[in-house]
């Protein structure tokens, strides 16, 4: 260090502490305001300024709400809904409109009397929006004239102006997300289009309208949709479970208020074998659970409990009843409006306020009682489901404790097709889930042995959907996956849950071959790995191999390629227009590649792709796994049809 260096590095006064002003702080650190910098928070500036509509809609002044994705991947977002402020802002000294788009922490939510609920997790509102986007212009329709402003940065290029006359009210705002800012700027018709129907399905008599410019049906018309529902979570549960077999004719409804918080559910029950609860306040999809889901989870085993009790349906069973056993084949949604929600959890999306566990509990306690009495042949079917649950599950139960012993017994506990690797520490070390023998031997001997570790599989494994837990531990490869894993099953909170300690890869790699077969055994474990070890999802070990589908030769040189577009790049830089004097090779298969081949393209962290999966909506990524692999035909044709010109499909 120069004496220079030396001099800064202990020159730490009064004058090292920077205070980023107005909207510099939002730049300066975007991960803090809105999650991340990459597809999620790219999204999440579509829904920071979608939530503002929707909070006009919740104080009962919009009732449609028009989304369009641009061209150029900018979003307008417009409403039918007052028109935000523009009069003179006496403190702030400018247009309340101005003062709205550039200062954090302003606007109506604050003020109880204007919104007494509101949405949006992060608090930062359209200011943020508007500090992370290279453009932002302004159209706000209200007291019978038209205004508008325009902001670069954050800036305003100039005063707020009124422009013309209008016999509407409403706002309309256009932004472009900054490209220095993004690491992708790129939006997702279809994550675009699962929250907004998810919106609507939450605020029930809202027009949600979807549009995008940049791709065109075969009318030549933008690819568009409109999300309405009238029937609110009802109608979010019927869908939901549109692929499914209902036990009962109609979804429970139960809508209430106690204690000042407005409580609305839906449940359904259904022959599958899996529970999915899916809990929002004020809008916001709250994935860690919180109180609303303890008293819904409370009331429900408490009151059905009583009922099967007084029916005398258990006098035979020889079992104890457990929470779990009354949640098997539940689907339900829980919605929740608090003024002031306090998140707790990791990703600050679990409700603490402890009053609301009571209201729910209360709700469901009281509703759901008059229901049982009221239905009787109904609520026999539901106690015959939470019996042979029971059975089931301590079938299950014992299935688990025999693959967990044999971990326990094992000389090796481990199965005897992994190859492992010599690295002890989770972190570093990562394990490829590989399709047949074939592609294993050419992986094991490709690899780096240090800290890379292959699982043959033989064939597909159990479609776990469609199964009873007791079957799925008793399938050979699935076995196999738990025990390499070093992951154990047990209870937390009194829930069924994975217990990860002792994990021994943070990196569990699928690979499979880039056909039909391939897919279709990448989506088996993928469902496996959603319904019954959710958490590795959500920590983020769970990776998709991208094997290259063609390698292109000409003389020495050669070029693999991951796409179509890629091979006719390649065809036209090495045969200089002439595809005789190219040699193109398709690869259908890993087996094909010899272990070097596998090791540069696909193994080798500096150069290989992978894709992470994650889970942007657990309420559409149960509705998609339950759609693919379940046994209605009809939904999933429907899929195929709409979809089959994208052929791939990302969960």
């Amino acid at each position: 260090m120069s004496e220079v260096e030396a001099q800064k590095a202990n020159n730490y006064s009064a004058d090292s502490i920077q205070v980023l002003e107005g909207l510099e702080a939002v730049r300066k650190r975007p991960a803090m305001y809105i999650g991340d910098i990459g597809i999620k928070g790219l999204h999440h500036l579509v829904w920071e300024v979608v939530d503002n509509s929707i909070d006009e809609a919740l104080a009962g002044h919009c009732d449609e709400i028009n989304v369009t994705i641009n061209e150029d991947n900018s979003i307008t977002v417009s409403d039918n809904g007052r028109g935000i402020p523009t009069d003179f802002h006496h403190k702030e000294g400018r247009s309340a409109l101005e003062v709205v788009m550039t200062v954090l922490h302003a606007g109506g939510k604050f003020d109880k009397d204007t919104y007494k609920v509101s949405g949006g997790l992060h608090g930062v509102g359209v200011s943020c929006v508007n500090a992370l986007s290279t453009d932002m212009h302004v159209t706000v329709h209200r007291n019978g004239k038209v205004f508008e402003q325009h902001y670069n940065i954050g800036v305003p290029a100039y005063p707020v102006r009124e422009i013309g006359t209008t016999d509407i009210t409403g706002t309309t705002v256009h932004f472009k997300p900054d490209a220095s800012i993004f690491a992708v700027t790129e939006y997702k018709y279809d994550t675009v289009a699962s929250r907004l129907r998810e919106l609507s399905f939450l605020n029930k008599g809202i027009r949600i309208n979807l549009k995008d410019l940049r791709e065109m049906n075969e009318q030549g018309e933008p690819l568009n949709d409109t999300f309405y529902s009238e029937g609110g979570l009802k109608e979010f549960v019927a869908y939901l479970d549109e692929t499914r077999e209902n036990l009962i004719p109609e979804p429970i409804h139960i809508e209430s208020e106690k204690n000042g918080v407005p409580v609305e559910i839906a449940l359904q029950y259904n022959t599958s074998y899996n529970e999915n609860i899916f809990s929002y306040v004020n809008n916001i999809n709250t994935i860690e659970g919180g109180t609303h889901v303890a008293g819904f989870r409370r009331a429900l085993t408490r009151t059905l409990k009583a009922y099967a009790d007084k029916s005398g349906m258990l006098d035979k069973l020889k079992i104890d009843i457990a929470g779990d056993d009354f949640r098997e084949g539940l689907t339900a949604v829980i919605s929740v409006k608090v003024q002031e929600p306090q998140f707790e959890g990791q990703t600050k999306t679990k409700l603490g306020n402890s009053e609301v566990s009571g209201a729910v509990d209360v709700a469901v306690g009281e509703m759901l009682n008059q229901f049982l009495e009221e239905n009787p042949k109904e609520a026999r079917i539901i106690v015959q489901k939470v019996i042979l649950a029971a059975q089931a599950r301590n079938a299950a139960r014992k299935a688990r404790e025999m693959v967990q012993r044999k971990n326990v017994l094992s000389s090796t506990s481990l199965p005897g097709k992994l190859a492992d690797c010599s690295d002890n520490n989770p972190e570093n070390c990562e394990i490829y889930l590989v399709e047949g023998d074939s592609a294993g031997g050419s992986a094991k001997q490709g690899r780096n042995r240090m800290f890379q570790a292959i699982l043959p599989l033989r064939g597909k494994i159990l479609n776990v959907e469609k199964a009873q837990e007791h079957r799925i531990y008793e399938n050979e490869e699935i076995k196999n996956m738990i025990q390499a894993f070093g992951v154990s099953f047990g209870t937390a909170d009194g829930e069924k849950a994975l217990n990860l300690e002792r994990l021994r890869y943070h990196r569990i790699i699928i690979m499979t071959d880039a056909d039909v077969d391939g897919s279709h055994i990448r989506t088996l474990i993928l469902t496996f790995f959603f319904r019954y070890m959710k958490e590795l999802i959500e920590k983020g070990y769970i990776y998709i191999a991208l094997p290259p589908l063609y390698l292109v030769k000409k003389g020495k040189e050669e070029r693999y390629c991951w796409s179509e577009q890629d091979r006719m790049d390649a065809i036209a830089e090495l045969g200089k227009g002439k595809d005789e004097s190219v040699n193109v090779q398709r690869y259908k298969g890993l087996g094909e590649m010899n272990p070097e081949q596998l090791w540069t393209t696909t193994m080798n962290p500096e150069v290989r792709s992978l894709k992470q999966v994650t889970i942007e909506s657990a309420a559409e990524a149960d509705h998609l796994f339950s759609m693919l692999m379940g046994d209605e035909v009809g939904p999933r044709r429907d899929f195929i049809e709409r979809n089959s010109k994208y052929a791939r499909v990302d969960v």
